[in-house]
Formats: structure tokens, C-alpha cells, sequence
């Protein structure tokens, strides 16, 4: 594979700005940072911590699996929760929700997020290009 492959599903909300979901470039895969966005944009049932965090990692889950990556492709994940207070809880969902999958990983405490949002998630994979058999 050569040259850059934007990663675009309906399983993850389409990018609201200048960007894509995902671009594969070679090997590697740049996932976007997610908010907490249902793929139709219907609103969340519930506008806590917890609600919003498996959503974002749903979205950056759903689109590593468009690029024909599981969570054991993920190179690097950071997150950027409002509050140092939501790292604990931040820390038990990601595990339950990653429980084999342990990439680098960077948690960044911000003070606010776009729409008041309370995490955005982007990631780094690694899905090697399969060799071509002759």
C-alpha cells in the first residue's frame, strides 16, 4: 500500500469540520479525536462521565474496525478528559472496554472540550500492510 486512504464509516458520526475519521498512510492508521457523538447524532441517554467516555471509545473502536484494525492494532491512545477527578473512572472503562489491548497511552486533564463534552479520544494504530503472496 502506498500513499494516504481516508477512513470513513457510518458506524462513528461523520466528521462535523475540516477532517476525516481516519486516514490509513501505509501502515498506520490516525484516527481523529472522537467526542461522545452517537453515529445518527441523536442525543446521548445520559450526559455523565461514564456515557460519554464508552461512546467516544465506540466511535474510535468503530472506525479502527473499518480500517480492518481490532483494539491489539492500537499503537497509542490519548485522551483528554475535563476534570483530573474523572482519571479513575477513565482509567476502569477504558480497561473494561480494552481488556486485552494495553497501547501507549497518554491522559491529558483539560479544564472544557468543544461542546461542553466531557472526553475526546484520538488514537494511532499500527495495521501492517499483509505481504502478497506470489
Amino acid at each position: 500500500m502506498s500513499g494516504m486512504e481516508t477512513i470513513l464509516t457510518d458506524a462513528a458520526p461523520a466528521p462535523a469540520g475540516h477532517y476525516v475519521q481516519a486516514v490509513r498512510a501505509g501502515d498506520m492508521l490516525y484516527i481523529s479525536g472522537q467526542l461522545p457523538i452517537r453515529a445518527d447524532r441523536q442525543p446521548l441517554p445520559d450526559t455523565d462521565f461514564e456515557t460519554q467516555t464508552r461512546q467516544a471509545l465506540a466511535n474510535m473502536l468503530e472506525i479502527l474496525k473499518a480500517a480492518g484494525g481490532t483494539p491489539a492494532h492500537l499503537a497509542r491512545v490519548t485522551a483528554y478528559i475535563v476534570g483530573v477527578a474523572n482519571w479513575p473512572d477513565f482509567n476502569r472503562i477504558y480497561a473494561e472496554m480494552l481488556p486485552d489491548a494495553r497501547p501507549a497511552r497518554t491522559v491529558v486533564p483539560v479544564p472544557e472540550l468543544h461542546y461542553g463534552f466531557l472526553v475526546e479520544i484520538d488514537a494511532i494504530a499500527y495495521l501492517p500492510v499483509p505481504v502478497p503472496t506470489p
